[in-house]
């Protein structure tokens, strides 16, 4: 898999396409893509959903997305790192990348508040014609528009994120998150005594730090976050059962659907059954 970089803190550009350009890419940087036109779908680490116009994506480092494309799509375009959410002092927010995260490849468009879409659809207009006509103070412009498209996104996110992650985390706490969503298909990372040697901790003092700072055991957030990302391979991607299974590192069939009817109350394929029947 081909792995695509950044070398500015921000990029900012406009494309019409017929086809995705990049397939099977791996980025190490955040990318905000907000579709001005045009319809298909896009592909997020396996998982598909359709788009259409006034939709905006956020894909986070280490995540594998393409564009399926029908007929012409218009798109905009924001490339960013992390340490260009550092070097800005984010007022209202705390721990704007935590927010940024969160999108994960949970989701499809980031904006789930509707008085929002027409915010971010203003803005990235506002932000073709600032990179389109570059004139005095164009790059200050430029980074103004990103970064409240930013905490469009953020405060959307902020509605959908996982409900016991406190927004002042510190630092500790958004590195062992990002520990876990690496590794969450590798179990044997995530056992609490590796993950405990990994952060230079006793295994002791890691579930009582994790618990205080999310309000539930870290084996708990561990089972919830795999179980979000199972129910959106049922929803978003036709792999079977046993796919599935041996993606996560699960023994078996059997051994999934044990650990998924404890959580959920029913196997993966009624679970499958259930999402298509309705």
């Amino acid at each position: 898999m081909a792995r695509e970089n950044i070398y500015q803190s921000l990029e900012v550009f406009y494309e019409k396409v017929n086809d995705c350009p990049l397939r099977d890419r791996q980025f190490n940087f955040f990318e905000l893509v907000y579709v001005i036109s045009g319809t298909g779908h896009h592909a997020v680490n396996g998982n598909k959903f359709a788009y259409c116009a006034g939709d905006l994506f956020l894909i986070t480092p280490k995540d594998c997305h393409e564009f399926d494309v029908e007929d012409i799509c218009e798109f905009m375009v924001i490339r960013f790192g992390e340490e260009y959410i550092r070097e800005y002092q984010w007022k209202s927010i705390d721990h704007i990348a935590c927010l940024l995260y969160y999108a994960s490849h949970l989701s499809g468009s980031v904006l789930v508040n509707n008085d929002d879409r027409h915010i971010a659809g203003s803005l990235m207009e506002n932000l073709r014609q600032a990179t389109e006509h570059e004139s005095v103070y164009s790059e200050d412009l430029v980074r103004h528009l990103v970064n409240a498209i930013i905490v469009i996104a953020a405060r959307n996110l902020a509605l959908i994120k996982p409900k016991n992650i406190i927004p002042h985390a510190d630092i500790r706490l958004l590195q062992i998150l990002e520990y876990i969503q690496e590794h969450i298909r590798q179990p044997e990372f995530l056992r609490i005594a590796v993950i405990a040697q990994n952060f230079g901790l006793s295994p002791t003092y890691l579930g009582s730090y994790f618990r205080r700072q999310c309000k539930e055991s870290i084996q708990q957030y561990i089972s919830s976050y795999r179980i979000r990302l199972i129910e959106h391979r049922l929803r978003f991607s036709d792999k079977r059962v046993h796919e599935i299974a041996d993606e996560f590192g699960f023994a078996d069939e059997s051994h999934i659907n044990k650990f998924f009817r404890r959580h959920k109350g029913m196997s993966l394929k009624g679970y499958r059954n259930m999402l298509f029947s309705a």
